[in-house]
C-alpha cells in the first residue's frame, strides 16, 4: 500500500482516487473547488465508444477558415488570446497529417478496446450500478456529402472495433426521435454509444468514494517537491502534505504544475458550452448529433441537454453564451418544439493539439504519474485512464508510448 496524493477531483481525477483505493492505497486528493461544476459535470453524457478520429485531420483543415468566419459557429476562437493560443494552434497544423491522425487513431482504438469493461469495473470499486444505459446514437445531416464522409467513418470504427452502423432515411430517424419535425437530408443510426445517467450525479458517487474511503481535500495545490522521503505538495493555505506517490490530473490547471516540474506540454481550453433543460414534459429517446454544426441533443435520466462547438481561449477569458444561445436556435430547425429557458453552462476541456491525452511517469521520477489532456473524451476514457494510472503506480506495466509526456519535450 502506498500513500498517494492526486491533484484534481474531476471525472478523471476522482475515477483515478477510486481504482487506487480499490486497490488498497491510502489517497487524499485536492481541488480547489471540489463541490464546483469542473467539465466532467457538462459533457454530454457519452461513453462515445466509436470516436477514434483526431480532431486534427486533414479534413479538419479545410472546415476551419469557414468555421472561424462565423463568431457563433463550431469553432471560433478568442482572437484576443491569439498570441497564447499560437504554439498550440502550430502543433495542431502539425499533427494534421494522414500519418500523424493514423497513429492517434491506433492509440485512441487502444484505450476503447476495455473503455467500457473499465466503466463496469470502476463501478463495481465504488458500489454504484444502474447508472449505464447503452443507448445508440443518431447523426443528422444536411447534405449526402456529409452523410458519405461519416459513413466512411464508421466503417473505418466497425473494421478495428466492430461497431455496427447504418444510414436510415428521414422517416425512420423520425420514428426513432419523434421530435425531428424540421427538414435534414439523412441520419445514421450508430447503436455502439452508451450514456451515463447524469455525468454530474456519476461524478459526486466518484468523490463521494474517495471522501469515505479516503481523503477530499478542499485546496488548491501550488506546486510539486521531489525528495528523498517522498513527493511533497504545497497547498495554498495549509501545510505541505508528503506522500509515497502523486498523480496530476488537474485538467488544464495541469499545466502550470508540469511546467514547474521542468516539463513541457502543450495543453489549452477547448471550451464547450450547454444548455439544460428540466421539466419540459419530453425528451428524446436517444442522443442526437447534428453533425454540419458541431452540437449534440443528449437526453440525460432528468432532463435534455444541448451542447457541444469548440471555443479556443484562455482559462480565464469570460464566456460567450451567445454560442450556448446559437446552439438553441439551430436546433429548433430540426426540434421546432424546444423552448426557450433551460440553464446554461461553460466548461474548460483541457486539449492537447493531437487529441491524445498525456497518461505517463514523469520521465526522471516514477513515483509521479501523469494523466489529463482528454479533451473531448475525459468521461468516455475516464475508468481506462484510471486503470492505466493504477498500473503505473504499480509499476505492472509501461504506459503507452503514443501517450507520452515526452512528444512535448
Amino acid at each position: 500500500m502506498a500513500r498517494i496524493g492526486v491533484v484534481g477531483a474531476g471525472i478523471i481525477g476522482a475515477a483515478i482516487g477510486t481504482w487506487l483505493i480499490g486497490d488498497g492505497h491510502e489517497v487524499t486528493v485536492f481541488d480547489a473547488d471540489p463541490a464546483g461544476l469542473p467539465t466532467s459535470a457538462g459533457n454530454a453524457a457519452l461513453i462515445a465508444l466509436p470516436e477514434i478520429a483526431p480532431i486534427a485531420s486533414p479534413g479538419m483543415l479545410t472546415a476551419v477558415p469557414k468555421w472561424l468566419l462565423d463568431p457563433l459557429g463550431p469553432l471560433t476562437l478568442r482572437w484576443q488570446d491569439l498570441p497564447a493560443l499560437t504554439p498550440w494552434l502550430l502543433a495542431f497544423l502539425a499533427a494534421s497529417t494522414p500519418a500523424r491522425g493514423a497513429r492517434a487513431r491506433l492509440a485512441l482504438t487502444s484505450l476503447m478496446q476495455t473503455a467500457l469493461a473499465d466503466h463496469e469495473a470502476l463501478a463495481r470499486i465504488a458500489g454504484i450500478a444502474g447508472h449505464l444505459r447503452q443507448t445508440g446514437f443518431i447523426s443528422l445531416h444536411d447534405s449526402q456529402a456529409s452523410l458519405d464522409g461519416a459513413l466512411r467513418e464508421a466503417q473505418s470504427v466497425k473494421q478495428v472495433l466492430g461497431y455496427d452502423y447504418e444510414a436510415i432515411s428521414t422517416e425512420t430517424a423520425r420514428n426513432m426521435v419523434p421530435q425531428l419535425e424540421g427538414q435534414f437530408f439523412g441520419a445514421m443510426h450508430q447503436p455502439g454509444y452508451w450514456m451515463v445517467s447524469n455525468p454530474l450525479t456519476v461524478l459526486r458517487q466518484y468523490q463521494d468514494f474517495v471522501r469515505g474511503r479516503g481523503r477530499l481535500v478542499d485546496g488548491k495545490v501550488t506546486g510539486v517537491e521531489r525528495r528523498s522521503d517522498g513527493i511533497a505538495l504545497r497547498v495554498a493555505g495549509q501545510n505541505e502534505q508528503v506522500f509515497d506517490k502523486i498523480v496530476v490530473a488537474a485538467g488544464v490547471w495541469s499545466r502550470e504544475l508540469v511546467r514547474g516540474m521542468g516539463l513541457r506540454v502543450l495543453l489549452e481550453a477547448e471550451r464547450g458550452y450547454n444548455t439544460t433543460y428540466t421539466g419540459l414534459g419530453w425528451n428524446l429517446a436517444v442522443p442526437v448529433g447534428f453533425a454540419d454544426h458541431g452540437f449534440i441533443a443528449s437526453p440525460l435520466i432528468d432532463g435534455l441537454r444541448i451542447g457541444g462547438a469548440v471555443e479556443l481561449a484562455k482559462p480565464a477569458t469570460s464566456p460567450n453564451f451567445g454560442r450556448a444561445k446559437a446552439m438553441r436556435e439551430k436546433m429548433r430547425r430540426y426540434v421546432p418544439s424546444l423552448p426557450e429557458g433551460g440553464v446554461e453552462w461553460m466548461g474548460r476541456r483541457p486539449s492537447t493539439p493531437d487529441s491524445l491525452p498525456v497518461i505517463d511517469r514523469h520521465p526522471d521520477d516514477n513515483r509521479i504519474v501523469l494523466a489529463f489532456g482528454h479533451g473531448h473524451l475525459g468521461l468516455t476514457l475516464s475508468a481506462v485512464t484510471a486503470r492505466l494510472v493504477a498500473d503505473a503506480i504499480g509499476g505492472t506495466s509501461p504506459t503507452p508510448t503514443a501517450l507520452s509526456i515526452a512528444r512535448f519535450q
